[in-house]
């Protein structure tokens, strides 16, 4: 990727101004950091400390003594996936509390705390079947974490 980025930008000047060697190099960022899984063991500790007293969002702990750059051990979660609508209808849960408290917690992440999970794809997300009337998420695989200025927590 880096070879064709600054083929690109070599080949045409249109293609300069998309600045793909810029792209190439915040993506290769992005990567490395979320290999680095003493960085991923950081943010779920914080994110497990900013959320220690919620009932809407559950942070599995993690083991620091036994965790690595390349490994990360974290407590056994038990729960099913967001998008899993069949066992979520299946065991009653409350689907408008549910994406009433998504909401809740993520404008809490970014206004509040000013730390949010920034991969919150469905493999990420689970919802505890515990409490189907107040159901609550399950936060994972927190390598990539976000902040934001003031201005644009302003904005």
């Amino acid at each position: 990727m880096d070879w064709a980025a600054h083929i690109l930008e070599w080949a045409n000047a249109d293609h300069k101004r998309l600045r793909p060697v810029d792209i190439v190099e915040e993506y290769k960022q992005v990567i490395f950091d979320e290999l680095d899984l003493m960085r991923e063991t950081a943010n779920a500790s914080s994110l497990r400390r900013n959320f220690a007293n919620s009932t809407q969002l559950y942070v599995p702990e993690v083991y620091w003594e036994y965790s690595r750059t390349n490994l990360m051990v974290m407590e056994r979660i038990y729960g099913t996936q967001c998008t899993d609508l069949i066992t979520l209808k299946k065991h009653n849960t409350n689907l408008k509390s549910l994406a009433e408290t998504g909401v809740e917690i993520f404008f809490t992440q970014v206004f509040e705390h000013n730390f949010f999970h920034a991969d919150m794809h469905p493999g990420n997300v689970y919802v505890s079947l515990d409490n189907p009337e107040r159901p609550s998420y399950i936060a994972l695989d927190m390598a990539i974490m976000g902040s934001l200025t003031r201005e644009d927590q302003f904005y």
